[in-house]
């Protein structure tokens, strides 16, 4: 099968969304598809041609009209040279360009819902089969009005990843214990200002706790304010983004993510295959890969008690801890980014089959326990 996949850009940024694009491109072409790839660049563009895709350098500016009928041009001529069976948008942009070269060309489109609570999100229902990375996003799709029928679910998954496997992570780091831990972009969405105050009411009852935030993103001045302010600021920690957060994974005692949003996380994976004892928010894509609450402690969103509350509990109880540390580990095959492939194939092979018909098969992961 011959395979396109388009994206704004190609680098190692800590954008769930690219590393999930890389990783099905580089599996693709790991099992013998002829896949292409094109984006703006960046860092990852190495990694992809390892693995045999071919990439085309293609920028796709959305904000500046001259260049983006610039990039449709390119992206059409593209096209017309590979033949492609398939193209698969990852993003809004490339979703656009590629349905207007659909007159013309002869491929199915593919399109990957990973940020629907954006206002731009319903374009992503231009393709044949729209794929959403969690039951709740593709709840929310079709509340947008895309046809039932056209959605597909292929959770995240990312044990296993091409852009880890050759890697060994560093053994040096040692955190300060015991260790709470996120990592996640220094957004508001993602519930930093929530852990800061959650954090800062456990400190209180745990002395030695520290935390650390692994992540970068255009509102962490504000966090970093907020962190300044809390009576236990020298326990507070911001290490900035990093590319492989492993080494902070097998140091922690206790993984947070308290997004107040936030579709199929790739850390919750990552945080479970390093055994942390894992605390999630109950929004979006989070209860999923917790699996309702079997591998993790589920809390409300937007809710510094009940978080504090959860934190206080794991680090005083290290049995309770330990439980969930074991509890984290078990049932992780269906976390594997191969599953994720198989099923993304799957759909294309139900998108050429049915092309035009808009009739793609549900496809959901393994048994997941709850």
């Amino acid at each position: 099968m011959r395979i396109l996949h388009l994206a704004n850009h190609c680098d190692e940024v800590g954008n769930g969304i690219m590393n999930v694009a890389v990783d099905v491109a580089c599996k693709q072409a790991d099992l013998g598809h002829e896949v292409l790839f094109a984006s703006g660049g960046g860092s990852f563009v190495d990694l992809l041609t390892r693995h045999n895709v071919i990439h085309s350098l293609i920028e796709q500016p959305w904000r500046r009209p001259i260049r983006l009928g610039l990039a449709t041009i390119r992206i059409a001529h593209l096209l017309q040279r590979t033949r492609p069976d398939i193209v698969h948008a990852h993003m809004m942009t490339g979703a656009v360009l590629a349905y207007c070269c659909r007159k013309w060309l002869n491929f199915a489109l593919i399109t990957t819902v990973h940020n629907e609570w954006r206002r731009s999100a319903i374009l992503m229902g231009l393709g044949d089969s729209v794929i959403a990375v969690s039951d709740d996003g593709r709840g929310r799709m079709r509340a947008r009005g895309i046809p039932d029928q056209k959605l597909c679910v292929v959770r995240n998954a990312t044990l296993g990843s091409p852009r880890r496997s050759s890697v060994e992570p560093d053994t040096t780091l040692e955190l300060q214990r015991p260790a709470v831990l996120t990592v996640a972009g220094m957004y508001h969405r993602k519930g930093i200002g929530d852990l800061i105050e959650a954090f800062s009411r456990a400190a209180a009852c745990n002395l030695d706790a520290h935390l650390y935030l692994v992540g970068d993103g255009p509102d962490k001045a504000t966090f970093v304010d907020r962190a300044r302010s809390s009576a236990f600021s020298d326990r507070i920690h911001f290490a900035g983004f990093v590319r492989d957060p492993r080494p902070y994974l097998l140091q922690t005692d206790i993984f947070v993510l308290a997004s107040r949003n936030d579709p199929s996380p790739l850390v919750i994976p990552e945080a479970r295959e390093a055994g942390c004892a894992v605390i999630g928010t109950s929004v979006g894509g989070i209860p999923e890969a917790l699996e309702n609450g079997c591998a993790g402690m589920l809390v409300p969103p937007n809710d510094p008690m009940a978080l504090a509350q959860a934190i206080t509990r794991m680090l005083s109880d290290p049995d309770e801890r330990s439980q969930w540390r074991v509890r984290a580990r078990d049932n992780l095959e269906w976390l594997h980014v191969d599953r994720a492939v198989r099923e993304t194939m799957a759909i294309y092979q139900d998108a050429l089959t049915r092309r035009g018909t808009g009739n793609c098969a549900r496809r959901d992961a393994p048994a997941a326990r709850g």
